[in-house]
């Protein structure tokens, strides 16, 4: 089978946290349905540590004890060894030697155009104009280095929130222009986007517009069950549904937000859980007419969010302590992941070397 018709999936995620619900619904639950269709010839799941530490330089230790709390999210939401290969960023050094070749390919200006670059960098609050707080330059070009990761790997497909969008269309950019100067070498990637709208960005439980791990608005993966309850029932509504009576708006409330990712038309459990939790209602939509003309208090919404939460979290949680009985092999499983994805780029790096005439010592 030739290279170039593989299909190849990538994705992965910064090691400066537990994973939350958020990633869950955004890429990960949709990256295990991936893994076991069989459709794919592999699945690459990238830790980026690297990438985390272009804004956490001063804090190696923060990325280095989350490698496993996030390997631990992986496998406990159903990622499978056997069928994936989870990888660490930095022990892979033929990434960064892309990069470098690849930053001659992108201007100093397409950076600064990057909607995903200059969201990152106002939510990190760098400073444009003074010196000692300045954009960090291996932070600035973290587009160019996860276009290094992407076609290292080969990969063809990547699942990804929207957020993501615009890195994975700089990717496409970087692999056409390098493609047109040196000759068809670099495999150009797709997108793949969560189905459910709702399932793009999930809000934070405060409301704000998205959860994240900086703000303290997550569901973590790995909560038990009291914390869980507990996040939930303190969320964020509809602030003028004061009263059980009042009409309430569903629109932009993140408990309904929640629902629709987790209990929604597209969710393949959605029935039981209303049979089980919500009998009075047939499905959600049902439950949010209900809410919109007012008879349907916050309380009972909330409780049912929770019974939906617990249904996926709890064989997650079960499996995570599974795993954290033997770290080791959770550790094996990462060297194994790693070794298989370094062959894979090390081919890469010595195919771009050849189509840009700098294979000097080799045939």
């Amino acid at each position: 089978m030739s290279e170039k018709k593989r299909k190849v999936i990538l994705t992965g995620d910064r090691p400066t946290g537990r994973l939350h619900i958020g990633h869950y619904v955004g890429s990960l639950r949709e990256r295990v349905v991936l893994q076991n269709s069989g459709a794919f010839d592999d699945v690459l799941i990238m830790i980026a540590d690297a990438q985390a530490l272009t804004d956490n330089w001063d804090n190696p230790e923060k990325v280095r004890s989350n490698i496993m709390n996030v390997t631990l999210d992986y496998l406990s939401a159903g990622i499978d060894p056997k069928k994936s290969h989870i990888l660490i960023q930095s022990q892979i050094p033929e990434l960064p030697e892309l990069t470098q070749y690849y930053m001659n390919l992108v201007t100093v200006q397409r950076l600064q155009r990057n909607p995903t670059v200059k969201a990152e960098i106002k939510l990190r609050g760098f400073s444009e104009h003074e010196e000692s707080q300045g954009t960090p330059v291996g932070f600035f070009c973290y587009p160019i280095s996860q276009a290094a990761d992407i076609t290292a790997f080969r990969a063809t497909v990547v699942p990804a929130g929207e957020d993501q969008e615009p890195m994975v269309e700089q990717t496409r950019e970087i692999v056409r222009k390098f493609n047109s100067i040196y000759g068809e070498t670099l495999v150009e990637p797709e997108i793949l986007l969560p189905k459910s709208a709702a399932s793009r960005r999930l809000p934070g439980t405060d409301g704000k517009a998205k959860m994240s791990k900086s703000l303290g608005n997550c569901i973590y993966l790995s909560d038990d069950e009291k914390t869980v309850k507990t996040k939930v029932m303190s969320m964020f509504t509809d602030p003028g549904h004061l009263k059980v009576s009042d009409p309430g708006k569903t629109e932009g409330n993140p408990v309904f937000i929640y629902l629709e990712a987790f209990a929604g038309e597209d969710a393949p459990n959605a029935k039981q859980l209303f049979e089980e939790y919500a009998p009075d209602y047939q499905n959600l939509s049902e439950m949010e007419e209900h809410y919109r003309r007012g008879g349907l208090g916050d309380v009972k919404v909330k409780k049912f969010l929770n019974n939906v939460l617990e249904e996926a979290l709890r064989p997650i949680r079960a499996r995570r302590a599974e795993y954290e009985k033997d770290l080791q092999s959770v550790i094996e499983i990462l060297k194994d992941g790693t070794k298989y994805a370094e062959d894979i780029a090390a081919q890469t790096l010595s195919d771009v070397k050849k189509s840009m005439q700098i294979n000097y010592f080799s045939a």
